[in-house]
C-alpha cells in the first residue's frame, strides 16, 4: 500500500449523479488509500456552466473545457456521468486513446457503443467500467463477469426501472388507474417530466441489452431488444392477475437458447411466489439462473444520487488498485461468441388476453376456431357477462410463437363480433 500515492481524477458531469460522487469522494478521502492501495483526488470537474452556484462544491475545480481534463497527463481516471450519447462518445474515446482509465455511468451509450468502448480499453491497456449503467446500487455488472464466470448463464429476468414498478405497484396495492399512478411518480419525483423512455420500456431496454451480451458472452444492442411499455395495463387486468395469483411486472427478460438470444422488455404476469414478485415500489431486483450457482438474485435502489454513486465508486475504487498493481484492463470484453439474436416473432410465450365481444351463442366456438386455424392452444376462457349484450372474455393460452398470436389477434379485430381486443400481457 502507497499511501503518499493520490490518483487524480477528472469527473464529466456535476448533475445528481455526478454530485454524488463528489460527495462520496469527500466522505471517503480519509480511508481511501486504505481500503484502495492509494488516495483519490478529483482534479478537474467539467459542467455546462461555470456560473451556477454549486454548493458545497470547490469552485476552483470547475471547468468548461473538455481540454483541461483530456490533455491533463496527472488525471489517470475519467468518470463520466453527463449521459447521452454525445458528447460522451467522443469524450470516452479520447481519454481511453490518451491512455486514462474510464468509469461510466451511461446506459445508453454501453448499450449502444458498448463494443467500440471496450475494445479502444483493450487496445491501450486500460479500464473501462460501467457498473453503475445497470440497476444502479446493484452489483450485477461484476456478479455476472467475475463471480458467476464459471457458469453457463441461461436466463436473466429482472426490474431494473424503478418508475414503472413504482407504478404498478400503486396499481397492485391501492387499486390505481395508470395514469392517476403514473401522475403520483410524478409528483414524488419517480418519474421524470417526459416519462416516455421509462414507461415504454426503452431505460429497461438498454439495460437488459448490457447484461445480455455479458451473461451470453455476444453482443447485444438495444437495437436488437424488443421493448413494449406498460401504458395499456389496466386496474382490471391487476385485478385479473390476482385472481389467477400473479402481479403484474415490467420485466427485461433474456434468455440463451439454442435458438439463439432471446432479449425482450415487456409487462409480464408472474406467480406471487416468484422472487421478483414481491419488489416494491422504485427498487430494483436481477434474477438469474445459471448451471451451477442455480439461482441467484440481486436486489437494492436502481437509482437515485448516492446508490448511483456508490457503483460508480466502487468501479473508481477497482481501477485505483489495478493502477497500484499496473494490471490496468485485465478484464475487457467478454463477448467472445457470435450467437445469433433470434427474431421476436420466432420466441414462444403464454399469453393473457382480455377482449369484449357480442354475448350471444357460437362466440366463443368461432373465436376457439380462430386460435386452432393459427396454431393457438387455449388453456383457460373466463367469461364474464358485461351490459349492451357484450361479454368480457378473459384467454390464457399455452405456449406460443409471438408470429401465431399476432396472426389470430389480427384474425380477430376482423370478426364482426368482436367488439374490442383489450389488453394482451405474457405470462411467465
Amino acid at each position: 500500500m502507497n499511501q503518499e500515492r493520490v490518483v487524480k481524477a477528472g469527473l464529466l458531469g456535476l448533475g445528481t449523479v455526478g454530485s454524488g460522487v463528489y460527495k462520496l469522494v469527500e466522505h471517503q478521502k480519509d480511508e481511501m488509500a486504505m481500503k484502495a492501495g492509494a488516495g483519490l483526488k478529483i482534479q478537474k470537474i467539467l459542467v455546462h456552466n461555470m456560473n451556477k452556484k454549486r454548493e458545497g462544491v470547490d469552485q476552483s475545480l470547475l471547468t468548461d473545457k473538455w481540454e483541461d481534463i483530456i490533455n491533463d497527463d496527472e488525471i489517470e481516471i475519467v468518470i463520466e456521468v453527463m449521459g447521452g450519447i454525445e458528447p460522451a462518445r467522443t469524450m470516452i474515446l479520447e481519454a481511453l486513446h490518451a491512455g486514462k482509465n474510464v468509469v461510466t455511468a451511461n446506459k445508453d451509450l454501453v448499450a449502444t457503443h458498448g463494443h467500440e468502448l471496450l475494445e479502444a480499453a483493450e487496445e491501450r491497456g486500460v479500464d473501462f467500467l460501467f457498473e453503475a449503467a445497470v440497476a444502479g446500487a446493484i452489483p450485477i455488472i461484476r456478479p455476472l463477469k467475475q463471480c458467476l464466470a464459471a457458469n453457463e448463464i441461461q436466463e436473466v429476468i429482472g426490474i431494473v426501472n424503478g418508475t414503472t414498478n413504482f407504478i404498478l405497484t400503486r396499481m397492485i396495492e391501492e387499486g390505481m388507474d395508470f395514469d392517476d399512478a403514473l401522475a403520483l411518480a410524478t409528483e414524488l419525483g419517480y418519474a421524470e417530466a417526459d416519462p416516455t423512455a421509462d414507461i415504454e420500456g426503452l431505460d429497461a431496454g438498454r439495460k437488459v441489452a448490457i447484461m445480455a451480451s455479458i451473461a451470453f458472452h455476444s453482443r447485444v444492442t438495444f437495437d436488437d431488444v424488443y421493448t413494449e411499455g406498460i401504458t395499456k395495463i389496466t386496474a382490471k387486468d391487476v385485478e385479473y392477475a390476482e385472481e389467477f395469483g400473479d402481479v403484474i411486472k415490467l420485466l427485461g427478460v433474456a434468455h440463451n437458447t439454442e435458438g439463439g438470444i432471446e432479449v425482450a422488455v415487456h409487462p409480464m404476469m408472474i406467480p406471487k411466489e416468484h422472487p421478483l414478485a414481491s419488489v416494491r415500489d422504485s427498487f430494483n431486483a436481477v434474477f438469474v439462473h445459471s448451471d451451477a450457482a442455480d439461482d441467484t438474485m440481486f436486489y437494492g435502489r436502481g437509482a437515485g444520487e448516492l446508490p448511483t454513486a456508490s457503483a460508480i465508486m466502487g468501479d473508481v475504487i477497482d481501477v485505483i488498485r489495478d493502477i497500484q498493481y499496473h494490471c490496468t484492463g485485465r478484464i475487457s470484453c467478454t463477448c467472445y461468441r457470435e450467437t445469433p439474436i433470434k427474431n421476436f416473432k420466432e420466441v414462444k410465450n403464454k399469453f393473457y388476453i382480455r377482449m369484449l365481444v357480442d354475448n350471444k351463442p357460437g362466440v366463443l366456438a368461432a373465436i376457439a376456431s380462430v386460435f386452432g386455424v393459427h396454431k393457438v392452444s387455449i388453456a383457460r376462457v373466463i367469461q364474464k357477462t358485461k351490459a349492451d349484450d357484450a361479454a368480457e372474455l378473459v384467454i390464457v393460452t399455452e405456449a406460443v410463437k409471438e408470429k401465431h398470436l399476432e396472426d389470430a389477434l389480427e384474425h380477430l379485430v376482423d370478426m364482426d363480433t368482436t367488439r374490442e381486443i383489450g389488453t394482451v400481457i405474457r405470462e411467465y
